[in-house]
């Protein structure tokens, strides 16, 4: 997205309010978010139903936040690959409750 383009108030305001939590996670080890990453992952496909599926709603939570804060810089093969990692996950944790 060039500077040029116009950004929507709700962007805007996302962006302000996510701006102390990236620049946290941008000052802790390089592998926190890829730790955690894997933590919620491990535990969503693992843990017991009443703990894995939030889990993995939390996993799709996150990543879809991080998505967003990144959509207008990447390409759209970037943007389809974040997308379907969602949606698969949301996938998953349905399946898990469904399975029980």
């Amino acid at each position: 997205m060039s500077s040029s383009q116009p950004v929507s108030p709700l962007r805007q305001r996302i962006t302000k309010i996510s701006y102390p939590y990236v620049a946290k996670l941008h000052g802790m080890p390089k592998l926190t978010l890829p730790g955690i990453t894997l933590v919620l992952a491990l535990a969503g496909m693992f843990a017991p139903v009443p703990l894995g599926v939030p889990a993995l709603l939390l996993l799709a939570l996150l990543l879809s936040w991080l998505g967003f804060l990144s959509w207008p810089v990447v390409t759209n093969g970037q943007r389809a690959l974040r997308v379907f990692s969602v949606l698969v996950i949301l996938l998953f944790a349905v399946s898990r409750l469904a399975n029980g």
